[in-house]
Parts: C-alpha cells; sequence; structure tokens
C-alpha cells in the first residue's frame, strides 16, 4: 500500500522524474562501469603471466626488467650470457627454463627467439596453457609462430611469408631480406603481449644475425642451415624459471643476485605486478572520483527535484493529514519516492552494462586485450550499489523534513 502510493506519487510528477530518473541512470552506469573495467584491467593484468617463480636479466630495475621480458616494453640493459644461462638451467632446484632473445621486429610487433619449452610451460591467467588456433609450434629454421593479433593485423596465414627486421622500430631499413620465415602455427588470443609477439627459434635469431656486425648486413653473407653451422646462441635477453619446490625461490634468487661471474637479477614477476600496478594508483583513484562526483551530483538533483515539489504537492500533504496519516509518515514517503528512483536507476543501469559488455565484449577483447567477465553481481559492486541506496537516502533527508515541517503547519 505505501510502495503503490509512493508510485502514484511519481507518476503524478512524470516529466521532472522521468528526467532525474536518466541523470541517476547515467551516472550510476558509469560508477559501475569504471569500476567493472578497472577490476576487469587489473585481473588481467595480475594474469599476464602465471607459475614463473622468477625473470632473470641483467641487472636493472625489477619494473624495467619485468616490462621488457613480459609485456615486450623497452628494451634490455644488457645481454646475459649463454654460459650463465645454462648454469642455473643445470640447477636441481629448477624444474624447466625459458629462454628468450628480444631486439628484432616485423612491422612494429616485437619479435621473440625462444625454445619448445615456450609452448610447453608457459602460463598465463590462471595457469592456462598457450594453445595454437591453427598450425604447430615451429620445427623448422625458418619458422614462426604468430600470436594472434599480429595475425589479425597483418591478415597473415599459414604458408605466407614474412622478412624481419633488425631492431625495434615500426619503420626499419635493415631487413633479413635473405633469410624470410614461413608462417607455420597461429596462437589463440590470451589478452596479454603474447597476442603481439611473433616466436621464432633461438637458433633462427642466431642464423638471420650471421654476416651481421653492428647491426649492418654485410654484403656476401650466404644463406645457412642447422648443419652448416653451430646455431647455439653466444648471448640471450632473459630467462624465466620454473622451481621444482616454490621453498627454494629465495635462496635460487640470492644465488643468481651474488652470481660472481656475471651481474644478474632474478625477479619474482607477482611482486613487481604488484609493484607496477601501484605506480598506477593515481589514475585509477582519479577515474573513481570522477565517477563518484557524477553520481553525486545526480543524487543531488534528485534532493533538488523532491525539494522543488514540496510546495507543488501542500494540497497532497494537507488532504493526507486529514484522513489521518502523521508527519512521520509524509517524511517516509518522500523518502520512499527517492529510493524508488534510485533503485530503478541502479537496475536500469545494470541491465545497460549487461547489454554493453554482450555487446562490446569481444571487440575490447580483440582491440584493447581486455577481457571483461560478464558477472556484474560481485560482493564489491553489491557494497557499492547499497552504498548508492545510502546516499539516496541521506540526500533526501532534507526534501524530507521539509515536507514533515510543512504537514505539521
Amino acid at each position: 500500500m505505501f510502495v503503490r502510493l509512493a508510485l502514484a506519487s511519481l507518476r503524478s510528477r512524470m516529466g521532472s522524474v522521468l528526467l532525474t530518473f536518466l541523470a541517476i541512470t547515467v551516472s550510476v552506469f558509469v560508477l559501475l562501469g569504471v569500476e567493472q573495467i578497472r577490476h576487469q584491467s587489473k585481473s588481467s593484468f595480475s594474469n599476464t603471466v602465471s607459475g614463473i617463480d622468477l625473470i632473470v636479466g641483467a641487472r636493472t630495475g625489477d619494473i624495467n626488467l619485468l616490462l621488457y621480458s613480459v609485456f615486450r616494453l623497452g628494451n634490455a640493459t644488457n645481454n646475459i650470457s649463454w654460459q650463465s644461462y645454462q648454469d642455473f638451467a643445470a640447477n636441481p632446484n629448477v624444474a624447466w627454463t625459458i629462454p628468450i632473445a628480444l631486439g628484432d621486429s616485423h612491422k612494429g610487433f616485437r619479435v621473440m627467439g625462444t625454445t619448445a619449452d615456450y609452448f610447453t610451460h608457459f602460463r598465463f591467467g590462471q595457469n592456462r596453457p598457450l594453445a595454437l588456433a591453427r598450425g604447430t609450434p615451429f620445427a623448422q629454421l625458418y619458422d614462426v609462430v604468430l600470436g594472434s593479433e599480429v595475425a589479425k593485423s597483418l591478415g597473415y596465414e599459414l604458408g605466407d611469408k614474412l622478412v624481419l627486421a633488425h631492431g625495434l622500430g615500426s619503420t626499419s631499413f635493415s631487413l633479413h631480406k635473405d633469410k624470410p620465415f614461413q608462417v607455420v602455427g597461429v596462437l589463440q588470443a590470451t589478452g596479454t603481449p603474447v597476442d603481439q609477439t611473433l616466436h621464432v627459434s633461438l637458433e633462427a635469431i642466431e642464423a638471420i644475425h650471421l654476416g651481421w656486425q653492428n647491426g649492418v648486413n654485410v654484403p656476401g653473407a650466404a644463406r645457412v642451415g642447422p648443419s652448416e653451422k653451430d646455431l647455439t646462441p653466444e648471448t640471450i635477453t632473459a630467462f624465466m624459471v620454473g622451481l621444482k619446490s616454490k621453498l627454494a625461490i629465495f635462496r635460487l634468487q640470492r644465488a643468481i643476485n651474488t652470481y660472481p661471474d656475471e651481474p644478474l637479477q632474478a625477479i619474482l614477476p607477482g611482486v613487481t605486478l604488484t609493484q607496477l600496478w601501484q605506480m598506477m594508483a593515481a589514475m585509477e583513484n582519479t577515474l573513481r572520483l570522477i565517477a563518484a562526483l557524477v553520481l553525486l551530483a545526480s543524487l543531488l538533483g534528485l534532493a533538488a527535484m523532491l525539494l522543488a515539489s514540496i510546495k507543488e504537492r501542500q494540497g497532497e500533504i494537507a488532504v493526507m493529514r486529514a484522513i489521518g496519516a502523521p508527519p512521520r509518515f509524509i517524511f517516509a514517503l518522500i523518502q520512499a519516492e527517492a529510493l524508488l528512483i534510485t533503485l530503478g536507476s541502479i537496475v536500469v543501469a545494470n541491465l545497460l552494462l549487461a547489454l554493453g559488455i554482450a555487446v562490446a565484449g569481444n571487440f575490447l577483447a580483440e582491440r584493447y586485450s581486455l577481457f571483461i567477465d560478464s558477472h556484474l553481481l560481485t560482493p564489491q559492486l553489491a557494497v557499492q550499489m547499497g552504498g548508492i541506496l545510502v546516499s539516496a537516502w541521506i540526500v533526501s533527508v532534507v526534501p524530507g523534513v521539509s515536507a514533515y515541517r510543512r504537514a505539521l503547519s
């Protein structure tokens, strides 16, 4: 009965109520959208690598080592010798290693030299392995496996030929034209930097640089095959380590950081990822503050609309008082109207957000590698929606008190 009376009262002022309803709906949509994207971005960011205990490279900053080895951003300060890599790969506590060699590119996408262990041991997300959408891992010297974004952006298919460029620029004049690669595989989308990487063997990296000196191709260098020269690399950029027991992490990290033959550094990727995300906390909090201010402005608009309607409802209040409604009933009615408008806005905003994710989800995943979960009802969002209702109740106290006083007069 009480709710029906509040709904009937709102219907009698449909125009102003509808505008207020739309304003709150948009603000709630923005707030929930920002929170959902922030949460999913953080989750995607943290899930870039999984199951890797240590990342080892030349001595530099923790974040720089993480950026160039995992996110393909920036450059290594130095390479590490193959002998040092072999020393730690043979450590009895080490279960597997993934050596990586960076430094070449193809039309703006990074090229990574590695071994077949990369396709076996590398994990992302919740311990998800890499999977091929089509083709096979590289087996021959000049085979290349493409990340999903590379294949899609450049339109490559299995069997296509491509030429790598020396260096990392999107436009390069130092091309390995005499050693073209053939596409033999395309990985499934992962939402990580793997999607934007071309994967070749370490031997291929050595082969394409035979006859090169100081980044320049020496004329007359012949194409070589595996049988013509030992293509074991002399140096690599970094390597990832998986251990047999987590208890050995810090002991091996200390051994690497104090390695006497070469200045090396080992980082825990999970810890460094957390440090990197904390550096972006200012931007994250700014987005949340803007969304909260938009919502506050809409709720104040709700209070202003109700307050402005009190004078027009003087006759309605007098009738309710004449039939025995106490002043606190009038106060509760105003509060109920505010909560009904806000609750309806929350429901519609959630429906719009779910629809937006369903429509734009694939686009965000393919274009920006942002995978947004369609499940909106998380404990955090439930708390936020409860906070919105409480805020609406608080701002409606002012028009409620005004109506209460008019009921007494």
